[in-house]
């Protein structure tokens, strides 16, 4: 699958290995978020390679480090270098649970957060038997070597890989050095827990994806934003709903997004929102809204849906694909006794959101 961005840059999007573009400059990594965390460890195989800020031709050999800290040069070759974040699907949680899990950047979504930080190729790594069997020196050897060509390689701190995950970030520097591939390994990105108890220290606590599901769960919208490094992001396509909001003045776009999407906690959210192409490149302007989450209990709803009202908009969006951007928590859902008093409640809403976007 090629996704083509605005300026003429792709994402490369393989499952198999075999088929990947090298030779390849990998972070290895579940990323789901890609927040603040997961782009330290990105960072490091995005073009120009080297940190000095020596400005050097993307393609050139890089000097690295190898376990021992000798400095070593990756084997030199012709043509570019792809920069290739390295994950695995299904992710390892529900492999090994047998559970479906929610993600916070399904496939779609997470190739466009990481086109936008500038990765050329994803590779999405089959999580079977046959690679949980894979010893962390197999795995180097079969999979960035022989099938990646990986010439550098960025993990995090607290990446363990191979069967029974014996394999540490410390191992992978060890054993990419055999083959003069300099490993680089991302320290942990923190952050200052609210204080609660009024220490004099702030405590940090890692940036992971579990703990942004739990911000995002109790509605905090604005710190999950700040531990992703950019807002929580929606795409999805319209559908026709039951078209009440037109009835009371507020016409909506509902949503249908992917089923594996983790949804934040229930409720009114000022949003800002763009239209995007079936590559998801941005075909127009960014527009203003509020958005719903959830089961409408006004009107007696049963099932979940994600309704987006647009300020200022005239026209069609039936088919159309939307990328929503969650800024603001503005309430919970509530049942109102009447659809007058629901009215009234939304223009209350976008209000409220107007406000925060000063529009």
């Amino acid at each position: 699958m090629l996704n083509l961005s605005q300026n003429g840059c792709s994402v490369w999007v393989t499952s198999s290995p075999e088929l990947a573009l090298t030779p390849t400059a990998v972070a290895l990594g579940k990323f789901d978020g890609v927040h603040r965390g997961h782009q330290r460890v990105i960072q490091p195989i995005l073009p120009p390679f080297r940190k000095d800020g020596e400005n050097r031709r993307w393609g050139e050999p890089e000097m690295g480090r190898t376990g021992d800290g000798e400095k070593v040069t990756p084997p030199p070759h012709n043509g570019s270098i792809f920069s290739t974040v390295v994950t695995f699907d299904p992710h390892p949680q529900e492999f090994f649970t047998g559970k479906p899990r929610s993600l916070l950047t399904p496939l779609d979504e997470k190739v466009y957060q990481l086109r936008s930080l500038g990765v050329q190729q994803l590779v999405l790594l089959p999580f079977d038997k046959e690679l949980c069997a894979l010893t962390p020196e197999e795995f180097v050897e079969k999979i960035l070597v022989q099938q990646l060509q990986a010439v550098q390689i960025s993990v995090g701190q607290d990446f363990r890989f191979g069967s029974r995950r014996t394999g540490t970030a410390r191992d992978l520097q060890i054993i990419a050095a055999k083959y003069k591939i300099p490993v680089t390994i991302a320290s942990l990105e923190t952050c200052a827990e609210s204080q609660e108890n009024n220490t004099e220290v702030d405590q940090q606590t890692r940036i992971s994806s579990s703990l942004i599901r739990e911000i995002l769960a109790s509605g905090d919208i604005e710190r999950a934003n700040q531990l992703l490094g950019r807002p929580y992001t929606l795409i999805g396509t319209v559908i026709k709903g039951q078209q009440i909001g037109r009835t009371i003045g507020f016409p909506t776009a509902n949503l249908e997004l992917p089923k594996d999407k983790f949804l934040p906690h229930h409720g009114v959210y000022a949003v800002r929102v763009f239209t995007v192409s079936e590559t998801l490149d941005i075909t127009g302007n960014d527009y203003f809204g509020v958005m719903n989450i959830g089961n409408r209990p006004t009107v007696n709803g049963i099932n979940l849906s994600v309704e987006v009202h647009l300020f200022d908009w005239f026209g069609d969006l039936y088919g159309k694909k939307l990328a929503v951007h969650l800024e603001k928590f503005l309430r919970p859902e509530q049942k109102f006794p009447n659809l007058e008093a629901l009215k009234t409640q939304i223009q209350l809403d976008c209000s409220a959101a107007r406000a925060f976007f000063q529009c």
